[in-house]
């Protein structure tokens, strides 16, 4: 009787009748039936899209800073470089190796700095550490970060914390130096 169970040539639905339904209405999935990704997918898009990226991983020649961060708990190493003329971050890149969070992490700070003060840099570091320490931000700080306020959910596990506050360290040790 068992046995018969597995070698019946029955063919089983691959999902429960109840989630036959049409999408819930919420703010994330748009009205009922929208195929809209939801929030959290479009930050798993984002997160891959910039793990993935090598728009900001190259070596910078020129560099005026170079500063270089590791993660001893799991591997991640990331060299990062910057070009800082008159108070300014006139460009940015790095090289390493590490996973999607940290390479996703540190390729959105180079995006987000480029272009602004070390202060202004330096605060934004502040916010995205907190934010990822815990901290909730206002609704402005989270647009100050920008594609960054993506990871606020790494607050939640543990274990994926240091990988994203990686580079954003070694970028607050990096503007000390200057």
């Amino acid at each position: 009787p068992r046995a018969e169970r597995y070698l019946s040539r029955e063919l089983l639905p691959l999902q429960h009748e109840r989630r036959r339904r049409p999408l819930a209405r919420s703010p994330e999935r748009g009205q009922e039936g929208d195929a809209f990704m939801s929030l959290s997918d479009i930050y798993t898009e984002l997160i891959a899209e910039h793990s993935r990226s090598t728009e900001n991983k190259h070596e910078l020649a020129g560099a005026t800073i170079k500063e270089r961060g590791h993660n001893p708990s799991c591997g991640d190493e990331i060299t990062l470089e910057l070009i800082v003329e008159d108070g300014k971050i006139k460009d940015a890149a790095f090289t390493g190796v590490g996973c999607a969070i940290s390479q996703a992490s540190t390729s959105m700070m180079i995006d987000l700095v480029k272009g602004k003060s070390v202060e202004e840099a330096r605060h934004l570091a502040d916010l995205f550490i907190s934010m990822i320490k815990g901290k909730e931000l206002t609704e402005d700080e989270l647009e100050e970060l920008d594609e960054a306020a993506a990871l606020e959910n790494i607050s939640t596990m543990p274990a994926r914390v240091k990988c994203a506050v990686l580079s954003w360290h070694t970028l607050d040790t990096a503007l000390k130096k200057e």
